[in-house]
């Protein structure tokens, strides 16, 4: 009997991977929308919690893959110095799937949900976060 040719074994990008990607993905956004961002702290989760999930009305976890929490720059207001800082929440599972249906760079995927995050917190359409992602 033969022994079966060993296969590589890899492990899925972990949580330090995605914030590298995410900050290397921070350093490739245009100015005029990091600006925006400046100051915003990203953490990578499992998944979302289950308050966001019900906030969100999500039918699965799967269904989100990041989050922005904070308040807007223009409505911030000196009555704000307490308030817990603008965070970009990243959920790591749920961009791993989507990253291997797609077979998109996760790098890429990574970046384009950071921009997004912050393009619709600050009130960007689609279109004109398009036209920023291009801009990278």
């Amino acid at each position: 009997m033969t022994d079966a040719p060993a296969t590589p074994h890899h492990e899925p990008p972990s949580a330090a991977d995605i914030e590298d990607m995410a900050r290397e993905a921070f350093a490739t956004i245009p100015a005029r929308l990091a600006r925006h961002a400046e100051g915003v702290i990203v953490r990578v989760e499992e998944f979302p919690d289950e308050e966001t999930c019900a906030e969100m009305a999500l039918e699965s976890p799967f269904d989100i893959l990041g989050l922005y929490r904070g308040v807007s720059i223009g409505l911030k207001g000196v009555g704000d110095s307490g308030a817990l800082p603008d965070m970009i929440f990243l959920y790591r599972r749920p961009i791993l799937d989507y990253w291997v249906e797609t077979y998109e760079p996760l790098p890429d995927i990574v970046r384009h949900v950071l921009i997004h995050e912050i393009g619709h917190h600050f009130g960007f359409s689609d279109e004109e976060m398009e036209k920023i992602e291009g801009e990278g």
